[in-house]
């Protein structure tokens, strides 16, 4: 198992001594973070690699504070400053830095390795990264990562996503409590025997995360608000997958900023399905992190289950509705915060 790192999904292809960054959406996001580019190069060979952009605390350049050492992930809401960036300043990225943490391998010198095992994959990205790269103005050996700073520019660094293994529930509740420790969202447990299938949810992979966990959803309804908000559409319905359908599950109107609602009125507006006084149903395209004190069944939702006091974290434009929870995952947090 690994760290779940709060960041945004990444792959970066390798080849011919040039990287270039894709997001999970498939968008190329290399010039928004154009100091790791340099560093991914210095992989030698053809590479295709699966990890995390994340806002970090670099050791390279060193710094930090009590609340955020040096090593270690900084919160997402400092990432999202990169965002979308076509140019971004040296001054935005040493108030930023990002690190790249790796921890897939697709494809490596002419070979798929989809259906090779994680155990396998594994194996081959800790080669790939531990190959010496030490010449002047490259990156340098590490036993966890590879690290690049400029001539007259900031630095970066490439780290290879540590791996633990848990034998009883004592070590999966402590390696859990570590993560977390690390300023970390908790874990990601991963079958070692398992191939890479992109696209599918299975038990191949599976999330810790907080206690009560928040929930990726997707927007299947908005309508327009009050007051203030009377003329933006600022109240969401949302909903998480059941097998290949989407059942609402909860509504939440607090957690965007004015700006980011007004923009997402307009998108809203363009994608609307069908009106009903004020309740437009859209296209289900958008993606949120939403936060609940607790969870409780309902009928009022199609899945059964309602979320107490839900909240918007954030828009996760990162990610594409495929990629939302599960009601299994509804399931298995409102058992969990049974047994409390």
């Amino acid at each position: 198992m690994e760290d779940k790192y709060d960041g945004i999904r990444a792959q970066a292809h390798i080849r011919k001594g040039e990287a270039r960054l894709f997001s999970r959406t498939r968008d190329e996001i290399t010039e928004s973070f154009p100091e790791l580019p340099p560093v991914l190069a210095t992989i030698p060979g053809e590479a295709i690699l699966d990890g995390e952009i994340v806002a970090w605390n670099s050791s390279v350049a060193g710094g930090g504070d009590d609340e955020h050492p040096p090593g270690r992930a900084l919160p997402f809401s400092l990432l999202q400053r990169r965002l979308g960036r076509r140019k971004v300043t040296d001054r935005l990225m040493e108030e930023v830095p990002v690190a790249y943490v790796v921890f897939d391998v697709l494809y490596a010198d002419g070979e798929i390795l989809l259906d090779r095992t994680l155990r396998e994959r594994a194996e081959i990205l800790s080669e790939l990264l531990a190959l010496p790269r030490n010449e002047p103005g490259k990156g340098v050996k590490g036993q966890s990562s590879l690290a690049f700073e400029a001539a007259n520019g900031p630095a970066a660094d490439i780290l290879r996503a540590p791996i633990a293994v848990a034998h009883k529930p004592e070590d999966l509740e402590q390696l859990f409590e570590q993560a977390r420790k690390r300023g970390n969202e908790g874990l990601m447990i991963k079958d070692l025997e398992s191939s890479y299938t992109p696209g599918r949810r299975g038990k191949s992979w599976l999330k810790m995360k907080r206690e009560l966990a928040t929930l990726d959803v997707v927007v299947t309804a908005v309508e327009y608000g009050h007051g203030k908000r009377i003329g933006v559409l600022s109240d969401y319905t949302f909903a998480v997958w059941d097998d290949e359908r989407l059942v609402n599950i909860g509504k939440a109107y607090s957690g965007l900023t004015d700006v980011e609602i007004a923009e997402m009125t307009k998108w809203f507006l363009a994608h609307k399905v069908s009106q009903e006084g004020l309740r437009l149903e859209v296209e289900p395209e958008i993606v949120l992190e939403v936060a609940f004190n607790n969870m409780m069944r309902s009928t009022r939702h199609e899945s059964g289950y309602a979320l107490r006091f839900p909240r918007i974290l954030r828009l996760r434009s990162d990610k594409r509705p495929e990629d939302a929870d599960t009601i299994e995952t509804v399931r298995e947090i409102f058992e969990r915060q049974q047994r409390k």
